[in-house]
């Protein structure tokens, strides 16, 4: 048995093994950058890069609207922002497959209900674990809670680094972007988008 068909280090538990056509994909990659595959350091590599990749894009196997199926309606006459700020997540761009590193902040005025604050987070996650730009980033967020919570308003603020400019191309580290969507109250009410921004932090 070949350290390219049975288990290793990364597979401790029996997972699926990876399709050969997919591990192959990845040695003539390593092959095209300059290096060999078949040298000792890089036989699992294709696996593990395949399982890795496999990780990263679990959100194209989840539904995040999901975690907004269970709400609570008892909330003691609650109707002010409710806002989870400086969420981490890791994504990665669709362009060049590059490493996209951020925080979002998250806020919605309730109508008649909330949802527990994690959910708001694993929606982000959700989209995040996809090949992405931020700015649909942005607005799958906020639309989707919009369209499962209905709140009052929706505000998403992201603000993430892009190692397809500070690690190639212009190659300009320490450069963030920002993008926001507002919805609701929260587009059509100064006061208000001006309010959750500074809970914000901006």
């Amino acid at each position: 048995m070949s350290s390219l068909d049975g288990p290793d280090e990364d597979n401790p538990q029996g997972k699926p093994a990876v399709p050969e056509h997919v591990q192959q994909a990845i040695r003539t990659l390593i092959e095209w950058a300059g290096d060999d595959p078949s040298r000792e350091g890089l036989l699992d590599t294709p696996k593990r890069v395949a399982r890795a990749w496999k990780e990263y894009c679990q959100g194209y196997g989840e539904d995040p609207a999901f975690h907004l199926s269970r709400v609570f309606e008892e909330v003691g006459g609650y109707d002010e922002v409710v806002l989870l700020k400086d969420i981490p997540f890791q994504s990665h761009c669709e362009h060049h497959m590059a490493p996209i590193i951020g925080k979002a902040a998250i806020a919605y005025l309730p109508k008649n209900h909330v949802v527990g604050i994690s959910k708001l987070a694993r929606v982000l996650h959700g989209f995040a674990r996809r090949l992405q730009i931020q700015e649909r980033l942005t607005a799958e967020v906020a639309q989707c809670i919009w369209d499962h919570l209905q709140p009052q308003g929706v505000a998403v603020v992201i603000e993430a680094s892009h190692a397809c400019m500070t690690a190639r191309g212009v190659r300009t580290p320490g450069v963030g972007m920002i993008t926001s969507r507002m919805m609701g109250t929260f587009l059509d009410d100064e006061r208000s988008r001006k309010e959750v921004l500074s809970l914000m932090g901006y």
